[in-house]
Parts: C-alpha cells; structure tokens; sequence
C-alpha cells in the first residue's frame, strides 16, 4: 500500500469529519475548554460610562486656560460619583474607575499637580482633550461581534463575556471518546509486571491528552490477542461513544486483527502514513463512531495522535478552521548539530530550540530518536520537522520547529 503524506492525510480527514450539531447551554463557569456554538455580539457598551484612567484630577481645559491653580470642589471614588456642581475655576478630586462627570473634558493624573497648604491644586501643564478619560464603548461597543461561533473559550475569552454581563453561552457538545489498548504483552500501569510484558503507558498518555482536551473518556482497558473479544468490543465502544481510539494492533502482525474487524464493522478511510514515528496510523469509520489506530510503539503514538487526531478531535469539537489552524504553529531554527534522515517519510524528532547569544533561534536534538525511546520528551520543547525528500542536517543548516502547544507542555 502507498504511503499517505501527512498533508494529504489531514486534507482526507477533514474533507470527511463532520461538524458537531449538539447544542448546549451552560453558565460561564462550566465553559471553561468548551467550543462556542454561536457568534456572540455585546449587549451593552463597555465601559458603559465615561470614567478616569487615573488616579488625579479632572479638569476644564478651559479653566486652566486661564490659571493653573483650581480650586477642589469635592472627590470621585469608583462606585460613587461626584454630585455636585464644578464651577469656573474648580476641579474635583477623582480616582481610576470612576464616572467622569459631563462638565469636565480631560484628567491630570496626581504626579502632574501640586497640593498646595489651603487645599487648591497646581497643575504642571495643560492637557490635550480627553486626556486619560475612558470613553463609552471604548472597549466594547453595543452590538459588536466579541467571539466567533468555533471560539475556544477560555481564561482570555470568558471573563470578556462576564465583563458583559453574559451568564450562560450555548456550546458544543463534549465529544465522547472510548479508548483501548491491544496485545497480550501489556499490563495496565500498577499492577505487578511478569516476565516478558511491558506497561501500558500508551493508553494513560493518550487519556492524559483527552482530558487537556476537554473529552468524556470511556476507558475499555487492555484487550488480549484475541478476534472475537476485538469485534465484541468494537461494536459495544461504537454504540456509546462519538470516536474509538486504539493503541497497537494496526501493523501487520499475525496477532493484529483491527484491519479486518475494522473493514468488517465499517470502512477504513485510510492506512499507513507516510510519516516517522507513525507510519502504522489508521483512520476510518464504523457504524456510529470515527476510528483512529495509533501505533504501538509509545513515541508512534503520542506523536500520530499529536499530529493527527489532535487536529481531528478539534474539527469534531466545532473550533473553527482558523483556531484549528493555530494548534501547531511552525518556526525557522538553525540545527546546533548534525540530524540524521533517510529520504522517504516525514520525520518529526524531538527537540530543544532555545535563543542563542545572538538572539537566533536555534534547536538541537535530545536523545536517540528510536520509536520506543519515550524519555526524549521530558527534555524537549519541539519537533524538529524535517522533509520527506530531505536527507541528513548538517549542523548550521536550518531546519523548521514545531514548538509544543498545551498538549505536551
């Protein structure tokens, strides 16, 4: 079989994958990590009265015009206006946040004054007009598109809605994804190790990043060499949730049996990436979930589901092709020492990029770049992305860097 380029791969994904229709509404406080399902516009101005920027005063410019020395004729605090009247010749006393009243057009933050012995202020200078004034709408105004429906809401976007007085949004739904393990060589994470297994580490990495990602997870655990037990729990994982995520059994073992449970139960969409680590990757569709295979090999599997069911998951979830768009973000660094690479696939190795004295960015590898070798990632802050077609890197050579994004980070 032909091997897919992780383009063309993603292009495949995202030409089926569908976008989520299930509506909620929440209160903002259980938004958090959730995707907004519908554009949003303010209703109200923000702020909703003019106010100070400053701790200071808050004068006429024409009163100053003619002398620098005002009289104070009383205080504004934040939360309590000034009522009163400011006549010729007067200033009030005023703090940040509070109304600005109408007969004044500029304040003088306090560093710019002197008090003096019987109560009056000296002003330094003349302010422009408008001079630390807050103006209505300034921020926000009225009817303003504030999130786009496919906005991640977050610590940046959901206290912008609070601030407008927004109690609750509609979202989309959480997506619900069952995830398993294959193969008689695992033991799950706690339990004694015998000779000859390994520790599941794939399924706890894969539902450690679910949970970044916000997603109801089904955890079916560990299944054994076995076909019948793989297409019993195929067809129960497929009826509960909206994507099934394996680790192992998509390479050409005898005891790899997802191909022919997966052609049998739905349709593989494709198979094998043209890609390393991850060439043993398979997407497909079963009656009522989205599949993804991941490989076996631990580093196989987070990077596959990094570069790949990350950006699906996000399609899935409804964020918007622009904020799909900004989950990987690509740099340009120059290689601290020499990369080997065979033609062929895509390689993504770990890195560490950093600023060097020159203020340049540069990246060199951590440790060996095996498939199984998962310790890498501790010290590493990167992918260094190299080329198919591109052969070893020399060092001084730039090559391109994928710094991690929250997922690994």
């Amino acid at each position: 079989m032909t091997l897919l380029a992780l383009s063309d791969a993603l292009d495949n994904l995202f030409s089926r994958l569908p976008s989520p229709t299930v509506i909620e509404y929440l209160p903002l406080n259980e938004c958090a990590n959730r995707v907004l399902a519908e554009d949003v516009f303010s209703p109200v101005n923000v702020p909703s009265f003019h106010n100070s920027g400053m701790d200071g005063y808050a004068v006429r410019i024409a009163d100053l015009e003619q002398h620098l020395t005002l009289k104070v004729a009383g205080k504004a605090f934040a939360g309590t206006p000034f009522s009163g009247e400011i006549n010729t010749g007067e200033c009030i006393r005023i703090m940040t946040g509070a109304l600005v009243p109408n007969a004044v057009d500029a304040v003088v933050m306090q560093e710019e004054t002197t008090l003096n012995p019987d109560g009056s202020v000296t002003f330094q200078h003349i302010p422009k007009l408008g001079s630390n004034i807050r103006r209505i709408g300034e921020d926000v105004k009225q009817g303003a598109l504030v999130l786009k429906k496919g906005s991640l809401l977050n610590v940046a976007s959901l206290p912008l809605l609070a601030s407008l007085g927004i109690a609750s949004v509609p979202v989309f739904a959480k997506l619900k994804v069952a995830i398993l393990s294959t193969g008689d060589e695992l033991t799950s994470v706690g339990e004694p190790l015998k000779e000859g297994k390994i520790y599941d580490t794939n399924r706890f990495a894969i539902r450690l990043m679910l949970e970044k990602l916000n997603c109801e997870i089904l955890d079916y655990g560990i299944l054994s060499d076995d076909r019948a037990l793989f297409e019993q729990t195929f067809i129960q994982a497929q009826q509960q949730a909206d994507i099934v995520i394996t680790s192992g059994g998509v390479s050409v073992g005898e005891a790899d049996f997802t191909r022919e449970v997966l052609e049998k139960l739905g349709e593989i969409g494709f198979w094998k990436i043209a890609m390393k680590p991850g060439k043993p990757f398979a997407f497909g569709k079963l009656e009522n979930a989205w599949f993804f295979g991941l490989p076996g090999n631990p580093v196989s599997a987070l990077v596959t589901f990094y570069q790949l069911v990350q950006p699906a998951l996000a399609k899935l979830s409804g964020l918007s092709a622009d904020n799909i768009a900004k989950i990987t973000q690509n740099l340009t660094a120059c290689s601290a020492e020499k990369l080997k690479k065979a033609a062929g696939r895509q390689d993504f190795q770990r890195g560490y990029y950093y600023a060097n004295e020159k203020g340049e960015l540069e990246v060199r590898p951590i440790g060996t770049q095996g498939s199984h070798i998962f310790s890498a990632f501790n010290e590493s802050n990167c992918f260094i992305v190299l080329e198919a077609e591109r052969t070893d890197v020399e060092a001084g050579e730039k090559v391109t860097i994928q710094p991690f994004n929250s997922l690994l980070s």
